[in-house]
């Protein structure tokens, strides 16, 4: 890999970018569908969650396993099956005859889904060697999800307003089959010298964790939260997380290894996503719901409403790729937090939906905070740690993001179930809102406090001494070191 040309290195990025792209679009074309799906399918607003963490569920179930295979099977083989797996998926989803179905085929998708951002996170990794050089492609790939969350709201809104929902569906497949063809050409296959087994119980635990968790949060509106379903639900994602941990530290080779927890770093940049990410899903999730029901907007509005943080996303993710390769992870970390968590503030306490202006500069704020937060994050999770390993590193953090979503979903989403007739009426919805929009911007608080505890130097010195915990022969990537205590904890050179 590290012996590729400049010119094919650049298209090994391009490409593992549009699997970026087709997943990171999904998500933004099916959140402006949201609506029309509710409408046609005769959803409510659990069935609307469901539709989008199925998806994430089964996606941050399934990333880890997905990135151990890919080190042991070969990571272009088990990216190329992604991107059949994804777009067969897609397919299957603009056919779905019913909402149950259209959950199911969601599911089918993201089994694809969890063998793309990983895996090619893994490829990019092992192709840019030098840490500067790797900063700024990962500042690249950021700026792939600011681009799928403009293109996304603009292109989902046209094909739901001309030629409906499903059509949202079928944009998956010509890039997937693109990018197939590219992969098969151009990208060198890699493997891990000394792979991971496969750790079934432990990925068992992992679904049942995720999975109980989602399904008691998502349905304790409707059920209650005293209920015995939610409450049974809820012992069953204590007892899986319990037995995950217990039985984890005692595997040689464990799918989720808690020894990379030891650095303050990782841990850090691990909370982080799931934080942002939160955040991101129950923007997009407020903002549907609100831009389309309670406004009136068409879908096609609704996205265009949504430009002004999407465009801040685009912009400023490049630069927080060059910032973190450059100074670090730190101020990437405080300018997010602090700019994440001013838009919720604006939103929750000062009620910037009375006005579009107030309403665009909370927009604005998002979009530089969620710009600004996912280099910091990607590089932060991968360095140190042993690059013949960086499948699973990267996994982490990629689930992390997926975990984040799912529980940005499904907890906004309760608030807003929680509201007596929240979509009845403007002022209904706006107070069912604040308390989402605090959790909002609680996580932006999150970010900011993270990125001041764990990128000092203290966090420096425990991902030195996690780094030598790996020191086994292993090699480490350009700027991890090769001795014992000289891990890098950021893309510095």
């Amino acid at each position: 890999m590290s012996e590729l040309g400049r010119r094919r290195r650049l298209l090994v990025l391009a490409i593992c970018c549009m699997s970026l792209l087709i997943v990171s679009l999904d998500a933004t074309i099916l959140n402006v569908a949201l609506p029309s799906i509710q409408h046609d399918l005769h959803a409510s607003v659990s069935g609307m969650q469901w539709t989008i963490d199925a998806y994430t569920l089964v996606m941050a179930s399934l990333l880890m396993l997905s990135g151990s295979m890919a080190d042991r099977l070969g990571r272009r083989r088990v990216f190329m099956v992604g991107l059949v797996v994804f777009a067969l998926g897609s397919l299957l989803c603009s056919l779905a005859p019913g909402l149950g179905w259209l959950v199911v085929f969601r599911m089918v998708q993201a089994v694809g889904g969890s063998m793309l951002n990983p895996v090619a996170m893994s490829i990019i990794t092992n192709t840019f060697t030098e840490p500067r050089e790797r900063a700024r492609a990962i500042g690249v790939w950021g700026g792939v999800v600011g681009i799928s969350m403009a293109a996304g709201p603009v292109v989902g809104g046209l094909l739901v307003q001309s030629v409906g929902w499903r059509s949202i569906f079928w944009i998956n497949v010509p890039i997937g089959a693109l990018a197939l063809f590219l992969t098969l050409r151009y990208v060198p296959e890699s493997r891990a010298p000394r792979p991971r087994r496969v750790d079934p119980v432990g990925q068992l635990l992992v679904i049942t964790l995720l999975g109980s968790l989602t399904y008691a949060i998502i349905e304790a509106p409707n059920a209650g939260w005293t209920s015995p379903q939610i409450l049974v639900f809820v012992l069953v994602a204590l007892g899986s997380l319990a037995g995950l941990l217990a039985y984890e530290r005692r595997r040689e080779e464990p799918l989720l290894d808690l020894r990379f927890f030891h650095s303050a770093p990782f841990s850090g940049a691990t909370v982080v996503a799931v934080c942002a990410f939160a955040a991101l899903a129950g923007f997009l999730f407020i903002n549907t719901l609100y831009l389309q029901n309670i406004r009136g907007l068409s879908a096609l509005d609704a996205g265009l409403y949504m430009l002004p943080m999407a465009g801040m996303t685009l912009i400023f993710a490049p630069v927080s790729g060059r910032l973190v390769g450059s100074h670090g992870p730190r101020p990437s970390l405080l300018c997010a937090g602090t700019a994440m968590g001013a838009s919720g503030v604006l939103f929750a306490a000062f009620g910037a939906q009375s006005t579009n202006a107030l309403m665009f500069t909370g927009y604005v704020l998002f979009g530089i905070g969620f710009g600004l937060v996912n280099a910091p994050i990607t590089n932060t999770a991968v360095s140190g740690m042993p690059r013949t390993q960086a499948g699973v590193a990267a996994a982490v953090a990629s689930t992390s993001r997926q975990v984040g979503q799912s529980l940005g979903v499904a907890v906004i989403g309760a608030v807003l179930a929680g509201g007596a007739h929240a979509t009845a009426t403007t002022d209904a919805f706006l107070a069912a809102a604040r308390p989402a929009w605090w959790i909002i911007a609680g996580c932006g608080a999150a970010v900011l406090l993270l990125g001041v505890l764990t990128t000092g130097r203290w966090a420096q010195e425990t991902a030195r001494r996690t780094a030598a915990l790996f020191d086994d022969g292993v090699t480490r990537g350009p700027g991890q070191g090769q001795g014992k205590g000289q891990g890098a904890t950021d893309a510095r050179p």
